[in-house]
């Protein structure tokens, strides 16, 4: 995989004196290089301590710049190349000692302005046949920010920089373009001598004092930048950890030709999040790039097009040189799984040197103490050339939802089967199953979407019917399966108007109990291209295919995997007037799940019935235990009757079962979700076997 370590060049490293001792259980030791730096050999005063650098350097005398790093853009049409605010932190080391860099560029180090979001209760649209101010006081010898606290006295530098039109930096902000990208690689070139830098005086300033390799970090935006500008191919830029960070801006805000929003952010696009970081002074200045990104992104089509095709890193992913470490968060709704995920495939496709961690939170990340020891030994591989064993190490670790960590080879996991679950509808009344095989008498089902309604709200019964929403559920699954990959849906459906939102949501059933693990949205008007709508017929039947978030979930022993089909997503889609109907034809629609598990996990059986009863008891769903030994007692001798195969006498005893359950029912003993749940679990049972 590249980068190619070129020779294996064993050597020691430079002790310094030092007032910083190791701290207890902590021991001062050498380590050969790996050669990946030559540049150490000659350079470094570093010290180790449990194979890593250890905090050598005092942050009392550390050496704080803020210049000005010329770009090779001009993107507020001022005839001069615009200049990137950057402050560099360095160890004060003797004069012959070089360091390596960790870098991060943000557009947020000036704060944000308020931000006019696009209204999204709207029409969709059918197609025809602050001022600028210096980083906050500066880095101060108490507080170097932490990246500054942590690695300077580790004998790194740190450079955090201001992105174009933030701050005290000139141009204005791009939202992702190959300006923004470039603006952001000037840094990199600055410090292996292809680029100029200013102080505030206006002399010009080199970088003798680096080594010119560079490690780019950030959280989300911050994050984003350092993909971008490894798809240039940058000279010096070693490695990259961007963390819940962006590959492609379409996929940001927009899925499958859908508008569709940044949780917690509705109504947001490229053209107000550059409004709200611009705060360089003289913002009028940029009022005609603003323009461009409104008109550039297209809200009316969602369609992927050339303004999107240049915010898009993964397609240049073959150009990277870096090695990549990915953290994201599982449970992330802003900068969504998608984004690591195409990623990953990308860094794969390319045999780029990588390493992931997915870990159980959302955007906020999961606390940097849980996996900085992993960042500090990854830079200090890539930057420093130690020899640490972390490139050999599994790939891949994944939090599960008990906090603990799993390291694999690979995601999705390796020994994951994609498996497809059929639609089935049942009585009228009641919601739909999940059945291995495709049912083609299941009778079409129809709803209407009402945007009003949450997500939240629509998961609820799932059991029974809902005029805004279609249900399916798998019966209670005999033993854990994992899912760890991208779902997909297929669905076969008409529309009364020339448009519409199609949504789906992936549930975790469990009694009453709903989780929602993943969602996904398209523009019917998209069914055959993200990069060109095409006209809806109304009431013409189509197939309408799409990707829903890639997520790593364990759905337990006992509950039941639910999938509901709607329009309109609240939260997410833009909101049009309630009232667009829908026909759905379950027989021919389907959802395919990347799983791990025994493929006949999720068969009905007796025993998944059980699993639901003995949820439902610990809910408080049943007047007494007798109530629920009874039905126990039924699926007890059926279960002997599946061993011996007797579909007959199976058949038989569930019409019995049934009889129990509306006897219980009808005198109080049996909440009505879990009759409705039991009921239709148990005809399930008897198709199967008829």
């Amino acid at each position: 995989m590249k980068p190619k370590i070129k020779s294996l060049l064993f050597i020691t490293t430079f002790i310094a004196s030092t007032s910083v001792l190791p701290a207890e259980g902590q021991t001062k030791q050498t380590l050969p290089l790996n050669g990946t730096i030559p540049e150490t050999v000659d350079s470094a005063k570093i010290e180790l301590e449990n194979e890593k650098t250890a905090p050598i350097y005092s942050t009392d005398d550390v050496i704080i710049e803020h210049l000005y790093v010329e770009t090779e853009v001009d993107t507020d049409g001022d005839g001069e190349l615009d200049r990137v605010s950057i402050q560099v932190m360095r160890p004060n080391t003797d004069s012959d000692v070089e360091v390596p860099v960790i870098y991060e560029m943000s557009p947020y180090r000036s704060g944000i302005n308020p931000i006019n979001f696009h209204d999204v209760d709207v029409d969709l649209t059918p197609v025809e046949a602050l001022a600028g101010v210096p980083f906050a006081n500066e880095a101060t010898t108490q507080n170097l920010g932490r990246l500054g606290n942590y690695y300077v006295p580790r004998g790194y530098g740190v450079i955090l920089g201001e992105s174009i039109g933030t701050g005290l930096s000139t141009g204005c902000p791009t939202t992702g373009d190959m300006n923004e990208i470039l603006g952001t690689k000037a840094v990199i070139d600055w410090l292996n001598g292809e680029a100029r830098a200013f102080n505030e005086e206006g002399e010009e300033v080199g970088a003798d004092w680096s080594t010119g390799n560079v490690g780019m970090t950030g959280a989300s935006y911050n994050g984003t930048l350092p993909n971008g500008v490894a798809t240039t191919g940058v000279e010096g830029l070693k490695t990259i950890i961007p963390v819940v960070a962006i590959s492609s801006w379409y996929d940001y805000f927009r899925a499958n030709g859908a508008v569709v929003a940044p949780g917690g952010f509705q109504g947001e696009d490229t053209d107000n999040l550059a409004e709200g970081v611009l705060t360089r002074d003289n913002r009028e200045v940029c009022e005609g790039m603003i323009s461009s990104l409104f008109e550039g992104q297209d809200r009316a089509s969602g369609d992927y097009n050339e303004f999107w095709a240049e915010r898009d890193y993964v397609k240049d992913a073959d150009q990277i040189e870096a090695s990549v470490f990915v953290v994201h968060g599982l449970a992330d709704w802003n900068v969504k799984t998608t984004q690591f995920a195409q990623w990953w495939e990308a860094l794969k496709e390319h045999d780029i040197t990588r390493k992931m961690w997915l870990h159980q939170g959302g955007h906020s990340g999961a606390p940097v103490s849980m996996w900085q020891e992993t960042e500090h030994r990854w830079f200090d591989y890539w930057l420093y050339g130690i020899e640490n064993g972390i490139v050999d190490e599994p790939m891949v670790d994944v939090q599960r939802e008990d906090g603990s960590w799993n390291q694999e080879a690979d995601w999705p996991a390796v020994e994951m089967e994609e498996k497809t679950l059929h639609f089935n509808s049942l009585n009228e009344g009641y919601g739909g199953t999940l059945r291995v095989d495709a049912n083609a008498d299941a009778v079409n089902e129809m709803f209407t979407d009402n945007p009003a309604i949450r997500a939240n709200q629509l998961v609820e019964d799932p059991q029974l019917s809902n005029p805004h929403r279609l249900s399916y559920l798998s019966p209670a699954l005999s033993e854990d399966v994992r899912l760890s990959g991208t779902p997909k849906i297929s669905l076969e459906a008409s529309i009364d108007q020339p448009v519409a939102n199609l949504t789906a949501l992936l549930v975790n059933y469990s009694g009453s109990n709903a989780e929602i693990i993943s969602r996904g949205w398209m523009d019917p008007q998209n069914r055959n291209s993200v990069q060109h709508s095409e006209a809806i017929v109304p009431g013409e039947t189509y197939t309408f295919e799409w990707e829903i978030e890639p997520k790593d979930h364990v759905f337990e022993a006992g509950h039941q995997i639910g999938v509901i089909i709607m329009a309109s997503d609240h939260e997410y889609t833009l909101r049009p007037p309630a009232g667009t109907g829908l026909t759905v034809v379950p027989g021919a629609s389907n959802i395919t799940l990347p799983l791990v598990g025994d493929e006949n996990s999720w068969t009905i059986s007796s025993g998944s019935i059980q699993s639901h009863i003995q949820q439902f008891a610990d809910e408080g769903a049943f007047e007494n235990e007798e109530t629920v030994r009874a039905l126990q007692l039924h699926l007890i001798a059926i279960s002997r009757y599946e061993s011996q195969q007797s579909s007959e006498k199976i058949v038989r005893h569930m019409g019995g079962f049934q009889h129990l359950l509306t006897h219980q029912l009808e005198n109080d003993l049996i909440s009505e979700q879990a009759y409705d749940t039991l009921r239709i679990q148990g005809q399930e049972l008897v198709e199967y076997w008829n």
